[in-house]
């Protein structure tokens, strides 16, 4: 890519789509495309068809994807399952129409099976069942993967995928209900420590192991792909390195500076055990996360802080 290329970021309100456009113009990029949804319908057919005719993006990252947490997967399942490939067949179809030079595809770990061996290898993928509870939003991660591969294979398109594991950050919900654990974490342990709580309470025995990454490092894992990686098969982009739920407790409990105890809910579900995802691929080629989980969660919690002031 050069540095006037046009480069279309989508989904760039997102946690991922913001950290993409970020690394992008630290890296001097000046021709940066985005449209909110109210400028750009990505469910929209003949609009995206119409914004890749009138704008002619020669690199694409496709971060835009209809999220949430376990619940909302679960009760919305149909809108999951249609509106993501809606967005992700508009934009790849369109891509090949218009000559896009390469593109990058954004999957999720939940795309392999619930019981795949640990840690998770892009092999692994369609070996056995998902998870019920986000199945749709998986089946259309999966869905993207191979329109890729298929779009590669029949018209020799430059299209690649990468599978991001569990990401936190600048960006992040911080809903208590459906955000995910780091944000979850990081509000339960700053409003414990405004009202002078004794103590914060954490669901199951804290044993599961997680892999998590902060999400600029993501971007820098979407920026060597887009410059160095041409292949078929999707990537993993991850640390390598995993923690138990306990020991990150701990940690966020530290960083945020809380003085009381933390007690662990043992009646409740721990979950997964282990989720690890194999990055083997990546490292090999010569990319390494360089943010470690002490000083993200620093980098994390300031941002989360920061949201709260503005409000």
């Amino acid at each position: 890519m050069e540095k006037t290329n046009k480069i279309y970021v989508a989904g760039h309100r997102g946690m991922v789509g913001s950290a993409i456009v970020r690394k992008l113009k630290q890296e001097g990029f000046t021709t940066i495309l985005t449209r909110v949804s109210s400028e750009l319908d990505l469910c929209n057919q003949q609009a995206v068809n119409d914004f890749f005719a009138n704008e002619k993006p020669e690199y694409v990252f496709l971060a835009a994807a209809k999220v949430g947490g376990i619940m909302a997967n679960n009760i919305y399942r149909a809108e999951f399952l249609y509106n993501n490939l809606l967005i992700e067949s508009n934009i790849i179809h369109a891509a090949y129409v218009n000559g896009v030079k390469k593109l990058l595809f954004l999957g999720s770990s939940c795309i392999y099976p619930k019981l795949a061996p640990q840690p998770l290898k892009e092999e692994y993928l369609l070996t056995g069942l998902l998870e019920e509870t986000n199945e749709p939003y998986a089946i259309a991660k999966i869905a993207g993967i191979k329109l890729c591969e298929a779009y590669r294979d029949q018209y020799g398109c430059n299209f690649i995928s990468a599978m991001p594991t569990n990401l936190y950050g600048q960006g992040d919900n911080y809903h208590l209900q459906n955000s995910h654990v780091i944000p979850a974490l990081l509000r339960k342990f700053h409003e414990a420590k405004m009202n002078k709580a004794d103590h914060v309470e954490i669901w199951g025995t804290g044993s599961p192991f997680r892999e998590f990454m902060y999400v600029d490092d993501l971007a820098g894992a979407c920026y060597f792909l887009m410059q160095q990686y041409n292949d078929k098969l999707f990537v993993n982009m991850g640390t390598g390195e995993e923690v138990t739920i306990r020991d990150l407790a701990f940690v966020v409990k530290e960083v945020i500076g809380f003085e009381g105890e933390i007690r662990f809910d043992t009646s409740k579900p721990d979950g997964t055990p282990r989720k690890l995802m194999d990055s083997t691929r990546i490292h090999s080629l010569g990319w390494k996360h360089t943010t470690s989980l002490q000083d993200g969660l620093k980098k994390a919690y300031r941002h989360f802080v920061g949201e709260i002031e503005r409000v």
